[in-house]
């Protein structure tokens, strides 16, 4: 009952923000307009702060949100090009040091110029808490026949939920935000921003391919009859992305996570030279190198060595200690 209740109380705090969605999607609102929407975090009780980080401006932040966990992500949205007349005209300065030809000032913007990209993850999980909690990381080698008796058993343990993906895949949720669309079943995807991307500017761009096949777990259950799947996505959501953001495939990085954040196969597009998370070579693999590892060998990630980070308190880890592969 007190699971209930408080479920009740939550759903209450996005009423307003549901209700003003259901009128934009059916036409009551304009479209790309934001949404104005009740102050839920007015009710949010900080718990601690998981992480934060002075250089990529963010903070990650548990608490409580009616009665159930929470987790906050408040990050500082980027100066764009286009507001600098408007920032320097209509912002205030502070003094704050001058020597010789140096002088360092606190600038206060307009509020619309000043705005903080705000996640909310509620209910949440074990599992998201532990995400964005800062912690120390282990790099992993994986067999194909580590995959086979450590990791793949502790998925399937695990049951982790992509029901939110299904969501999407079904248009039962973020159907507005699809920038493209293939239906195909075979070889199909919808292609759509991620929440780490404001798209306010295409110097961080980052959008995500999901598969319409269901089943498909991760590069591990790669083979050589996805190959279509693979070249579909590759090519049209270059060529999407030239068309909506006027941004040529020289200037994109397309790949794939092993691990992934969640297991039903999708594929990042983010702009050359923004670090996006987990970018680095420890677990992005391009997918032109996976179409081309696949050409050669159809079975190639099912036997390949591949390397991965874990942090500390990670399951799967302990999995690996275990079983004295670590």
């Amino acid at each position: 009952m007190a699971d209930s209740a408080a479920k009740h109380e939550t759903d209450e705090l996005y009423q307003k923000a549901k209700r003003a969605k259901s009128d934009n999607e059916n036409g009551g609102g304009e479209v790309g307009k934001e949404i104005e929407c009740e102050n839920i975090l007015s009710e949010f009780k900080t718990t601690k702060v998981l992480s934060d980080s002075a250089r990529e401006k963010n903070i990650f932040i548990h608490g409580k949100l009616a009665d159930q966990d929470a987790v906050i992500i408040l990050e500082k949205t980027p100066i764009r090009e286009d507001t600098l007349a408007e920032l320097f005209t209509g912002s205030t300065l502070k003094l704050e040091m001058k020597n010789d030809i140096y002088s360092t000032y606190r600038l206060q913007a307009p509020p619309q110029l000043n705005e903080i990209k705000t996640t909310v993850v509620c209910p949440a999980t074990e599992k998201h808490i532990k995400k964005y909690q800062r912690q120390e990381s282990f790099l992993v080698e994986e067999t194909g026949a580590d995959y086979q008796s450590i990791t793949l058993p502790y998925i399937q343990k695990q049951s982790f939920s992509v029901q939110w993906v299904y969501n999407i895949l079904e248009k039962k949720a973020e159907a507005d935000r699809i920038v493209f669309e293939d239906p195909d079943p075979t070889v199909g995807f919808l292609l759509l921003p991620d929440f780490k991307w404001d798209q306010k500017q295409v110097d961080d761009l980052y959008l995500i391919a999901i598969t319409l096949q269901r089943g498909i777990r991760s590069l591990r259950d790669l083979t050589q009859e996805h190959l279509p799947l693979l070249q579909t996505i590759f090519q049209k959501g270059k060529e999407a992305i030239l068309q909506r953001y006027q941004l040529p495939a020289s200037k994109l990085r397309v790949y794939l996570h092993y691990q992934p954040s969640y297991y039903h196969l999708h594929v990042h597009f983010t702009k050359l030279g923004y670090e996006a998370p987990g970018c680095g070579v420890e677990r992005a693999h391009l997918l032109a190198d996976v179409i081309q590892n696949l050409q050669s060998d159809p079975e190639y990630y099912k036997t390949r060595t591949l390397y991965f980070p874990l942090r500390v308190d990670d399951g799967l880890l302990s999995k690996y200690k275990e079983a004295g592969r670590l």
